[in-house]
């Protein structure tokens, strides 16, 4: 069975070339987000810094055992690591759920899932192998610290604004002047 969208078997094999820039983003992501925390464990010890751009910008290595924004992170109960993995686990596959009903029209919807996709699952491989995330990146403005994050939740957080323009129509504006 071919799928209608252009090549690709539906029921095994290689995935529909309608996907390849969705699986392509969230592999892309998964891969360069693991590679990032796996320099920041080797080259910098947990809770220590390096200052890359002074009162702006510090890589950092601390964990975070909790939810987005460290949400949870402070609160210890039993099976904290199991519960957390298993609720991103869930939201995952909803997600995937969702992204697979878009039509190949919703490009800046699909392309936004992808990121979140992308995003969730570079997160979950930490989660899984260490317990909690690595983040690292560390943001400074007139001496307040951001939370850190890693590029999972960037791309996540890019995922959202695309996904949020799509839903204002941001694309269809665009396509419909050109």
């Amino acid at each position: 069975m071919t799928d209608a969208a252009g090549g690709g078997s539906a029921q095994g094999g290689t995935p529909p070339r309608r996907y390849l820039l969705e699986i392509s983003l969230i592999a892309g992501i998964v891969a360069f987000d693991q590679l990032t925390k796996l320099l920041v464990r080797a080259w910098i010890p947990i809770h220590d810094s390096v200052t890359v751009v002074p009162d702006l910008l510090n890589i950092v290595h601390v964990r975070n055992t909790g939810a987005a924004f460290g949400f949870l992170n402070a609160v210890d109960f039993p099976y904290k690591a199991a519960v957390v993995a298993l609720v991103a686990t869930a939201a995952l596959m909803a997600i995937t759920l969702y992204a697979a009903r878009l039509s190949s029209h919703e490009r800046l919807a699909r392309v936004g899932l992808a990121l979140i996709l992308g995003g969730a699952i570079g997160n979950l491989i930490d989660r899984l192998a260490l317990g909690s995330v690595v983040d690292f990146v560390d943001v400074v403005l007139g001496g307040w610290h951001f939370w850190a994050f890693n590029v999972a939740d960037s791309a996540i957080t890019l995922g959202v604004v695309a996904m949020l323009a799509d839903m204002i129509g941001l694309d269809r504006h665009v396509s419909s002047t050109v």
